[in-house]
């Protein structure tokens, strides 16, 4: 749909023809399955990084994955529909040209970026290759829509951690008033990133906004909270499965402590563990993308989305996996550990949603029941979890 001003009716019935950058990954496989399934047409590519940068760091999906050509002969048989899974690189802006000219998609979906905060931590060399892949990427990518068809909608995966954790209100709004020498200016929304990961992201919003108003391109920037869970609607068969991680590096915090639970480790908050963040389920995660793509904003628009449900510190999520996994039988503790990063493990927490509602959105997961799915989906995997069970510990420190 190319910004298409028609009954929301009649809207859902048009097809929409999507490309999906790094659509091997966690929410890049599950939104493929969400829009194919609504009978809209996916072309997916990636260059399978993930998975190898997933064994650099002794672990693995806890479910294990398909190749490629698996995938692609598992959506058809499963949910029938039109569905492409390319292997190729992103940063290769030949591939992005021939990619667009030749499928004519009505939005990219972006999300081939390198996604672990750790990761870019790790040393120099993971800090420059998070740095030249993400920003590369998605400068690759407005010059080949503005280049070829600004009418297609962006869409793009950015994240809370954007802002970090300011003393004040979260708003939900590319730019805010600020008053200057006396006089009221307007200057993009404060962001403090605490990882080169966080810097890469917010440098990626500034030629969002940049990029977009030169060439007058239509985008949605999401600024999504961690993402939790094993499943979506779509996922009915081991075959369908997406990715889950559970390791230091590469796992959400909510994922890590389900398996540390399986395994009969103790949960590991870090540090004082009153780090704040807002929290969505799998399937709440790709019910809003699949919104947001049908209801896009008006052509030259940058709009920005703040993607959460429920706002937890990690502390509480620990109490919330124990209580879970007691339930069906196992023995939960809880350790705090020292923190291996530099950030704020005390503070305000207040972010700004009204998007995603005004579309229509209501979150139909919540983690205290999601957990309970999760562990259950787990615990069948549990010899698979142990081989990588050194991997959960925190072994890359800020400093």
């Amino acid at each position: 749909m190319k910004n298409f001003k028609v009954d929301k009716t009649i809207r859902l019935l048009i097809k929409m023809r999507a490309v999906i950058l790094g659509v091997d990954g966690y929410l890049g496989w599950a939104l493929a399955l969400r829009l194919v399934a609504r009978g809209h047409e996916v072309l997916g590519i990636d260059n399978l990084s993930t998975r190898r940068f997933s064994n650099e760091v002794g672990a693995d999906s806890a479910f294990p994955l398909p190749s490629p050509e698996e995938r692609e002969r598992a959506v058809k048989k499963h949910l029938g529909g039109s569905f492409k899974f390319v292997v190729g690189d992103v940063r290769d802006k030949n591939l992005l040209d021939e990619t667009i000219r030749g499928f004519k998609p009505d939005v990219v979906v972006h999300f081939a970026e390198q996604r672990s905060a750790p990761y870019s931590m790790k040393d120099y060399e993971h800090a420059r290759y998070t740095l030249e892949n993400n920003i590369i990427t998605t400068l690759n990518l407005l010059y080949s829509v503005a280049e070829i068809d600004p009418s297609i909608h962006i869409l793009k995966m950015g994240t809370m951690g954007e802002y970090g954790t300011p003393n004040f209100d979260i708003p939900e709004s590319a730019f805010v008033e600020a008053v200057v020498n006396g006089k009221k200016d307007v200057i993009p929304t404060p962001k403090w990133g605490g990882s080169f990961y966080h810097w890469s992201k917010i440098f990626d919003t500034y030629l969002l906004l940049y990029k977009g108003r030169l060439s007058n391109l239509t985008i949605t920037d999401i600024m999504q909270g961690p993402v939790y869970g094993t499943r979506t609607e779509e996922i009915t068969d081991e075959s369908l499965r997406t990715r889950f991680d559970f390791d230091e590096t590469w796992g959400t915090v909510i994922n890590r402590y389900c398996v540390e639970a399986v395994l009969g480790l103790p949960l590991t908050p870090y540090g004082k563990g009153k780090q704040t963040r807002g929290f969505i389920s799998l399937e709440d995660s790709v019910e809003a993308l699949r919104i947001l793509l049908e209801n896009p904003p008006k052509q030259g628009e940058y709009r920005v989305v703040n993607q959460f449900a429920e706002i937890y510190n990690v502390t509480q999520l620990a109490h919330i996996v124990k209580e879970a996994a007691e339930q069906l039988g196992m023995r939960v503790d809880i350790t705090h550990v020292r923190n291996p990063r530099v950030e704020a493990e005390e503070h305000y927490y207040n972010p700004e949603i009204k998007v995603l509602p005004s579309l229509g959105f209501r979150p139909k997961k919540n983690i205290k029941e999601e957990t309970k799915v999760m562990l259950k989906d787990l615990l069948p995997y549990k010899n698979r979890l142990e081989r990588f069970k050194e991997a959960i510990m925190p072994k890359t420190h800020w400093k």
